[in-house]
């Protein structure tokens, strides 16, 4: 009924949310596998987890990059010969009024959030489906929940948050007859750099920390009939 010594992959690890739950899976007792850009950021979450006694593998890497997401699903197959949890936490958000709307910027805004959801399951998915198992957790937004208050400057995030919920229910199907389990998680306002760059006016009714316990809860057994569920999390306090 634990995630211990499950071979576990996270994107965005080196802060906010992907930070707080690659240090709650090591925890757990996890074989945690840290993917970000930012290799300063990945040194210091991979060197407190390992000053606590867990086993973690950093990679660098962009998720919006084939090459890169390709050569970290291969490191983690040469390490450990398995991928038991695939969590994506990689986000970026630029806030942009439509009428101002580049080109560049949403090419780049889906790229990471959208392609990049999408490239790391899919190794993930080959993975698995070798394994007969695994479980792939993917962070959406309220932002891409219909009904929802939206904001202005924000038209490329709720568009690829939409996205994020629609791949997660097909790769739940898709799943099913290799008993992989796709679940998605919809917060609100969590307290990261990303809401106060994004919504600043918003008061946060979660931290990073609140963040990781639900994912941690999804990812092992006990998360086990949320296949191909949305999880939304009205947490604006």
């Amino acid at each position: 009924m634990s995630i211990r010594d499950r071979v576990a992959i996270i994107t965005g690890a080196g802060r906010g949310v992907g930070r707080a739950t690659a240090q709650l899976f090591a925890r757990e007792g996890a074989l945690v596998v840290l993917f970000a850009r930012t290799r300063t950021h990945l040194d210091e979450v991979s060197s407190g987890i390992a000053d606590l006694g867990g086993q973690v593998l950093a990679v660098e890497g962009d998720v919006a990059r084939e090459d890169d997401v390709h050569a970290l699903f291969e490191q983690v197959k040469q390490a450990y010969g398995r991928v038991d949890i695939l969590v994506n936490c990689a986000a970026v958000v630029e806030k942009r009024p439509f009428l101002e709307m580049d080109v560049a910027t949403w090419d780049r805004v889906l790229a990471v959030n959208l392609r990049g959801t999408f490239l790391c399951c899919q190794e993930a998915f080959r993975i698995m489906a070798q394994q007969r198992q695994g479980v792939i957790i993917n962070l959406s937004s309220l932002s891409g929940v219909k009904g929802v208050e939206k904001f202005p400057g924000m038209s490329a995030y709720n568009v690829l948050k939409s996205g994020v919920a629609g791949l997660t229910e097909i790769l739940a199907v898709e799943g099913k007859p290799y008993n992989i389990r796709v679940s998605a998680v919809s917060p609100g306002a969590i307290d990261t750099d990303m809401l106060r760059q994004a919504a600043p006016q918003l008061k946060a009714g979660m931290t990073p920390d609140d963040m990781a316990e639900i994912l941690l809860f999804l990812a092992d057994d006990s998360g086990r009939m949320f296949t191909g569920s949305n999880l939304e999390l009205f947490t604006n306090a």
